[in-house]
């Protein structure tokens, strides 16, 4: 087994990153010695990139503790989640105290959802102002917007033709690949980052279906695949597209199977792989009012 994962150019940020981003939604809710496995496991693995948001629980300031005794080479990248200016603003710099950094590597409006939602972000007194502020300030090196959703790729194409944002993260697995609207409308989004130098960041990788009438046995808001096997092939389809970056699950005792599945990665499995394993565990895509800030 390798305990290497692979790095790629971060867009144009300049930054190599890590094909897995740490997804810090996992430590929402953990313990210190929770904080220091999942480190652990990362270094281990070699994943030098953080992203994580300033509604993820106590995730910033765990982080930030962290950071402080152990130090480290880090790329941090975190989210602002209010829609307005005002709030967004005071988002902002509770973040940059709880992570105890002068600055973030990038900053990103977290979870667009709807197109009311995404006009009070881009408009006059919206939370845009916020982003393309920290970034004139030295606050931000880089900024980014991010969607949940079967409208995430429409959203966000609409967002990088009002600005030149330098990142963005969204959805995507092989369920929302075959999707006959999902998996278009994420091309077409995938060549205009291309086009740009736009770093495209994917979440839910691993994602098997709602929760439903199952017992709740993870953290995450979806059920997601728990089998080392069935993992490693939702990994592997999503690493096959070379430019993509994937967010690690928001589980720490998932982590170490999702990243030494990446770090296993030699090629993309078979669509009749990947289609045995829909129809075995009954993978399906959440509704639209299945996703987080549309319930």
């Amino acid at each position: 087994m390798n305990t290497t994962i692979a790095k790629r150019k971060f867009g144009s940020t300049g930054h190599e990153s890590s094909r897995v981003i740490f997804g810090a939604a996992a430590l929402g809710n953990s313990t210190e010695a929770e904080v220091d496995r999942a480190f652990e496991t990362l270094l281990k693995f070699g994943v030098n990139h953080i992203d994580t948001s300033v509604s993820y629980g106590k995730s910033e300031k765990l982080i930030g503790q962290w950071l402080k005794s152990h130090g480290g080479a880090f790329f941090i990248a975190t989210k602002i989640d209010a829609r307005t200016y005002v709030d967004a603003h005071k988002e902002l710099h509770r973040s940059l105290e709880d992570l105890g950094v002068p600055r973030f590597d990038l900053l990103q409006m977290h979870e667009l959802v709807e197109d009311a939602d995404t006009d009070t972000f881009l408009g006059s007194q919206g939370a845009l102002k916020v982003l393309i502020e920290a970034k004139n300030q030295g606050l931000a090196r880089f900024v980014g917007v991010t969607s949940h959703g079967f409208n995430a790729p429409k959203i966000i194409t609409r967002c990088l033709k009002e600005y030149p944002f330098d990142t963005v993260l969204l959805p995507f697995n092989y369920a929302l690949s075959v999707h006959p609207e999902y998996g278009p409308a994420f091309s077409a989004l995938r060549s205009l980052c291309r086009e740009r130098g736009v770093a495209l960041q994917t979440m839910k990788s691993i994602a098997r279906s709602p929760w439903g009438r199952v017992p709740k046995n993870h953290t995450t808001w979806y059920r997601p695949l728990e089998e080392s096997a069935d993992i490693e092939r939702a990994v592997h389809w999503v690493m096959a597209q070379e430019e993509l970056f994937l967010a690690s699950v928001g589980d720490v005792n998932l982590l170490p199977l999702f990243l030494q599945a990446a770090a296993d990665y030699t090629k993309q499995p078979e669509k009749a792989e990947m289609e045995e394993m829909v129809a075995r565990l009954g993978i399906t895509i959440p509704a639209q009012n299945q996703w987080p800030r549309l319930w």
